[in-house]
């Protein structure tokens, strides 16, 4: 069973995000708030979870939390400001958009940026940890994984249906073919070890 809460007596919001290390596509991040010591054994790292799991817990998130929210930050975003600032405005536009005003963050990893006036912490592994977190990030990933697969409708030359955006052989040898996406994040490595150059023109 994971912790409920990292400070007692505190409206805190759990906060994660996915798509961090895609060759294309938005970066998803997501805030849940749960009532006080709230418990979930299922509850876990979206990472540890089938997809069909993930599926189910997001419906129970949304129906236990408190409230919960999901923020995005497009391809172009993340050209202009960088993946790191991207997944940090990413968590920020999530909490923004929560109906509750959360006293104290919880944050996954060991990076993050002042939201307003209000105390963070930051929990390297904390969605293996932490209710809220492990919430927020199987948010953020099933989210995610639904525009990802919107996406592969239009361009399925991608393979996106299955590797997310994510740098898979199937992803890079469509970008060889195919040229470079509206979605690509263009200063990103495409290609890898780049045995070909790509027309960003396209």
């Amino acid at each position: 069973m994971l912790e409920s809460y990292y400070l007692p007596y505190t409206i805190e919001a759990g906060c994660d995000e996915a798509g961090r290390g895609c060759l294309a596509g938005a970066v998803y991040a997501a805030a849940v708030i749960f009532p006080p010591d709230y418990q979930n054994e299922l509850l876990n790292d979206s990472k540890k979870l089938s997809e069909p799991k993930r599926l189910l817990l997001r419906e129970i998130v949304q129906r236990d939390a408190l409230a919960w929210a999901v923020g995005v930050v497009l391809p172009s975003e993340i050209d202009k400001i960088n993946i790191l600032n991207a997944s940090i405005l990413a968590m920020h536009r999530a909490i923004e958009k929560l109906s509750i005003l959360p006293q104290h963050l919880i944050i996954d990893g060991n990076r993050f940026k002042n939201y307003k006036d209000i105390p963070h912490t930051t929990i390297v592994k904390g969605d293996g940890k932490y209710l809220s977190i492990a919430a927020a990030s199987i948010l953020a990933k099933t989210y995610r994984d639904d525009y990802m697969l919107s996406l592969h409708q239009e361009l399925p030359f991608y393979d996106w249906e299955h590797n997310k955006g994510y740098p898979t052989l199937k992803h890079r040898v469509g970008i060889k073919e195919h040229g470079v996406s509206f979605y690509h994040r263009k200063s990103f490595n495409l290609l890898g070890d780049g045995q070909l150059s790509i027309d960003f023109s396209r």
